[in-house]
């Protein structure tokens, strides 16, 4: 965020005050990147903003490959690979790094955390949403079940054993290293699936406690989460791995992060 200029050699005690009461300053917006994606896979996208920018990418990233849950447990043993040990994968939320092998649902597991909800737009385990590898992700059994179906919001009590993330009665805050992934995976779900395919048109809205409806909350906090924590090495190769080895779409919003701001 630009500085702003002090325009007299001296404050007056007052406007101190007034300075010491303004509101703390939110992240800026993403600034504007360039890939070698731009000139091929998103060229119809390029240069777009809002609803036009929205449905170039929807269309972009709707050609794909679709795998079906059980091949989901191998998926992600390749593409949330622990960099450091080849034999782990590191936990969503919780940024545990834990044996491949331990995949299941007792405690002391892994299992596959659907970021967004399956319950929100009642689309389960089937090929498509619930099979969709750009919001899938091994998380640890307890940590996963504690967050449920929550919507995502700030505030709350710590998660055992959560890396720092919290929890309250209708949201979850995820560890800071993992803020903005979430929020690049929701908002790659809500344009993906617009309603076609079968399927209910996911959307962010503001809300917590969504339920059922097709919907995840709160979008302000997931932008504010995507400017904060902008994409890792970590995220950007597991983008490159399910579009060369497994679904051959792309998250756009891990490639192009001030894509979110020119959308919503």
């Amino acid at each position: 965020m630009p500085r702003i200029p002090i325009r007299t050699a001296a404050l007056t005690t007052a406007a101190l005050l007034a300075a010491v009461a303004l509101p703390a300053a939110t992240a800026s917006p993403a600034s504007a990147t360039t890939t070698a994606y731009d000139s091929t896979y998103y060229k119809n996208a390029i240069g777009k903003t809002g609803p036009s920018l929205k449905s170039a990418l929807h269309t972009i990233i709707s050609s794909q490959s679709k795998i079906s849950y059980s091949a989901v447990w191998d998926a992600l043993k390749v593409t949330d690979q622990d960099p450091n040990n080849s034999n782990n994968v590191i936990l969503l939320y919780s940024g545990v790094s834990r044996a491949k092998s331990l995949n299941g649902g007792d405690v002391g597991d892994w299992n596959r955390e659907h970021t967004w909800a399956k319950s929100h737009g009642d689309f389960g385990e089937v090929t498509g949403p619930g099979t969709d590898l750009h919001h899938l992700r091994p998380a640890d059994v307890q940590v996963n079940s504690i967050r449920g179906n929550k919507d995502f919001d700030n505030g709350g009590s710590a998660v055992s054993n959560g890396g720092g993330s919290l929890t309250d009665s209708d949201s979850f805050e995820p560890r800071d290293a993992d803020k903005g992934d979430v929020a690049r995976m929701i908002l790659y779900m809500a344009v993906r699936y617009d309603g076609g395919d079968g399927f209910a048109d996911l959307e962010p809205n503001e809300s917590v406690n969504n339920g059922s409806n097709p919907y995840m909350g709160k979008l302000a906090v997931l932008k504010q989460w995507s400017d904060e924590d902008p994409p890792s090495a970590f995220e950007e190769k597991r983008n490159q791995v399910i579009y060369d080895s497994y679904q051959h779409n792309r998250n756009p919003f891990i490639d192009h992060p001030e894509w979110v701001d020119a959308i919503w």
